[in-house]
């Protein structure tokens, strides 16, 4: 009988209760800021938010490295399971897919009759794109589908999610690179927001706002014509949950579909974006 895990990084920004009720395993990125060096999973993000309001710098994440997914796929086939579904963030954003690879190809190495598969997934994208499929997966997990089944539903999603997120201010998305210093000067003097959409393995500006009152209605006209008729929707946000409920009011005036769920941004999101923004996840038309 199979026995499968979901293996996760803490950039899924998966809600700890939704971890611990599926039992996902999830690997914390380090990440340091103002002095202080922390497990992602181990600071609350709300004084995370805090922090970054009250401090001019930028927060420093590292990628995860290869020995902490060999330790995780040791741990694992130690307790039995016969399948790791491994879904990671962009491995154009992160070198953590590619630790991901090492670890895997260790563990066969030092465990050459070990009959656990491990499958290796890149998420090609950020956040709740790639929280959503994994809490999805872990469901599946739960009610018998096999490990097959699950791949198959996530490669699917992965070739269709995006993100359109709205910052509120430009100087995390300038450090990251999202936008051009030019850009975020200009934005941040005039109140110009873009539209960035991520998806498959790159960020792009898609449109932009001006003001914080015409936000809500500039994300959802550009979301619901996108979205495919099977698409749920995630709503991300950071410290403004008010343009968060904004959002999911006006997208079911226009679809009479609630928001799957919604989930506060966490540290590497934040740390690039900024916890001062809103988005939204959806599943894109063929």
């Amino acid at each position: 009988m199979s026995k499968i895990m979901i293996l996760t990084d803490s950039g899924a920004d998966i809600p700890k209760e939704i971890i611990d009720e599926l039992g996902i395993t999830v690997i914390s990125f380090d990440v340091s800021f103002n002095g202080e060096n922390f497990k992602e999973l181990d600071k609350p993000i709300l004084e995370f938010y805090d922090m970054m309001s009250k401090n001019d710098g930028i927060p420093k994440t590292f990628p995860l490295y290869s020995e902490e997914f060999y330790k995780a796929y040791q741990k694992l086939y130690n307790e039995g399971y016969t399948d790791v579904i491994t879904v990671l963030i962009n491995s154009k954003g992160s070198e953590t897919f590619e630790s991901s690879l090492k670890a895997k190809k260790l563990f066969y190495e030092r465990s050459p009759k070990a009959e656990m598969r491990i499958f290796s997934i890149d998420s090609h994208c950020y956040s709740m794109s790639y929280g959503y499929a994994v809490i999805q997966s872990a469901k599946m997990a739960k009610d018998g589908a096999d490990a097959n089944q699950i791949v198959s539903y996530l490669e699917e999603w992965f070739n269709y999610c995006a993100i359109y997120v709205i910052p509120q201010t430009l100087k995390y998305a300038k450090k990251s690179g999202r936008v051009s210093g030019a850009v975020a000067m200009l934005g941040d003097l005039f109140k110009i927001k873009p539209v960035i959409q991520f998806a498959d393995s790159t960020s792009i500006t898609v449109d932009k706002v001006i003001g914080d009152r015409n936000v809500v209605d500039k994300l959802v006209d550009l979301v619901v014509p996108r979205m495919a008729n099977d698409s749920p929707y995630v709503i991300i946000h950071g410290s403004n949950y008010n343009f968060a409920k904004e959002i999911e009011k006006h997208i079911f005036k226009r679809t009479g579909k609630e928001a799957a769920m919604y989930a506060r941004i966490g540290c590497v999101v934040s740390a690039n974006i900024g916890p001062d923004m809103v988005g939204v996840v959806i599943k894109r038309k063929r």
